[in-house]
């Protein structure tokens, strides 16, 4: 028999391992991807910070308090996820603190740079709107005066048309003494058909004056229709809409004045700059308030901050293989286990009745617990009991499993001398 064969050594590995491994390394893949991640969150928040702090203070001191705003950010979460609060509550609370000034400050900055991208369509709308509501209110005032005009226009030819029939039947209050009671065409009666006939003149003029400058009303009116902010020739419509408007406040003006009624006030429309003019990020801003833009704003500080913590809380990768031989030694020296309602192995760490008699010093062990509850491996349930985390499973099988091979090895070895020795005696 070969006793070669008996001392090969056994692939320590196994399925356990195997498994073990890909699990550990996509643990520690994911750790390493989140590195990045954080890094590219907290730039993306620092330039929508900086952003909206530069427009209140000098640049290069924005850029620093930027800096030191995410750098808060990113290690407040990393020092909190390492911080027992029941331990140090002072500390806890400090760290706690400044994070949530420094998540404050950047989503109030952050908020003016996402209130623009949200808000910019709905407030150069709203510009749009204004100009077309200023313009339709002022040509409501001037229909309206217009029409006052025409009425007072009408009562004064009809004054005119009865005082010429007042004078043609010698009724007037104004006729001379002579003409009175009289019935025919005299020269009073020729004076007032003559002033019937010119304030008919003028109705008919002012008639007509209203029809062109209808009929500028209409063009002022079909560039509003027609101007589109999109359109190439956008800026031109735009003065066009600003001349008509001029046009028409310049004729009705005269034509109030000349009429003796006061014209209403022709509206000062803002410039084609103003109306294309971006958003200058102002707490005004606050007062519309967008919660579109809040969010925005908090979506990416609750990343940067939640991602910040998981990389320091969650387990740094798989053990060595001195650590998983530490581990499994000292884990060894336990002795209460039972499967709890998570259908995980639940072990008591403190010491038993007996151990506490022989005043038995549990340093080794007690560490190798605080050691894979920081690593990940263990689940505290209280103070008194943890739990395996799945990834601790594989580890403990495969030094089991290397040890029940080494234990075989041990017992077969003294077989195989034997037989060894009972061939060698045969052949002699």
């Amino acid at each position: 028999m070969n006793i070669n064969r008996l001392n090969k050594p056994h692939n320590a590995g196994g399925i356990g391992g195997i498994i073990n491994s890909i699990q550990t390394l996509f643990i520690a893949g994911l750790r390493v991807w989140t590195i990045p991640i954080v890094l590219m969150l907290s730039m993306a928040t620092g330039f929508t910070t900086f952003y909206g702090l530069s427009h209140f203070i000098v640049s290069w001191i924005a850029l620093i308090i930027t800096v030191a705003i995410q750098s808060i950010i990113v290690i407040s979460s990393l020092e909190i996820a390492g911080i027992h609060w029941k331990a140090n509550k002072f500390r806890f609370f400090s760290v706690l603190v400044s994070l949530l000034v420094a998540v404050s400050a950047s989503i109030t900055f952050s908020y003016f740079k996402f209130y623009e991208i949200s808000q910019k369509e709905t407030i150069q709308i709203d510009r749009l709107n204004k100009i077309r509501s200023d313009v339709n209110v002022y040509l409501k005032n001037v229909a309206d005066t217009k029409t006052r005009v025409l009425k007072q226009q009408q009562e004064e030819l009809d004054k005119a048309s009865s005082n010429v029939t007042q004078a043609y039947f010698g009724t007037h209050p104004d006729a001379p003494q002579t003409q009175k009671n009289m019935v025919g065409q005299g020269p009073f009666f020729r004076y007032q058909k003559e002033v019937f006939e010119t304030k008919k003149k003028e109705a008919a003029q002012v008639v007509q004056n209203f029809e062109k400058l209808n009929q500028d009303i209409r063009v002022l009116q079909n560039g509003l229709t027609e101007w589109n902010i999109k359109a190439p020739d956008t800026e031109d419509r735009y003065r066009k809409i600003v001349s008509s408007l001029q046009e028409v406040s310049i004729k009705f003006n005269q034509m109030a004045t000349n009429n003796g009624v006061i014209a209403p006030n022709m509206p000062v429309l803002m410039t084609y700059s103003e109306v294309v003019q971006g958003i200058t990020p102002s707490f005004a801003m606050w007062q519309d308030f967008s919660l579109f833009a809040f969010l925005c704003a908090s979506m990416a500080d609750f990343f940067t901050v939640f991602l910040s913590y998981r990389l320091e809380f969650t387990a740094p990768g798989p053990l060595s293989e001195r650590e998983q031989e530490l581990v499994f030694e000292c884990l060894r020296q336990f002795t209460e286990f039972r499967i709890n309602e998570n259908d995980e192995l639940e072990m008591v760490i403190e010491k038993s009745e007996i151990e506490k008699a022989r005043r038995y010093s549990d340093w080794s062990r007690m560490f190798a617990v605080g050691f894979l509850l920081s690593r990940g491996f263990l689940r505290k349930i209280d103070s008194k009991s943890v739990e395996f985390a799945p990834n601790l499973y594989p580890l403990i099988a495969e030094r089991m499993s290397a040890q029940l091979r080494a234990l075989k090895s041990q017992q077969a070895l003294p077989a195989a001398s034997q037989q060894v020795a009972l061939e060698v005696s045969d052949d002699e």
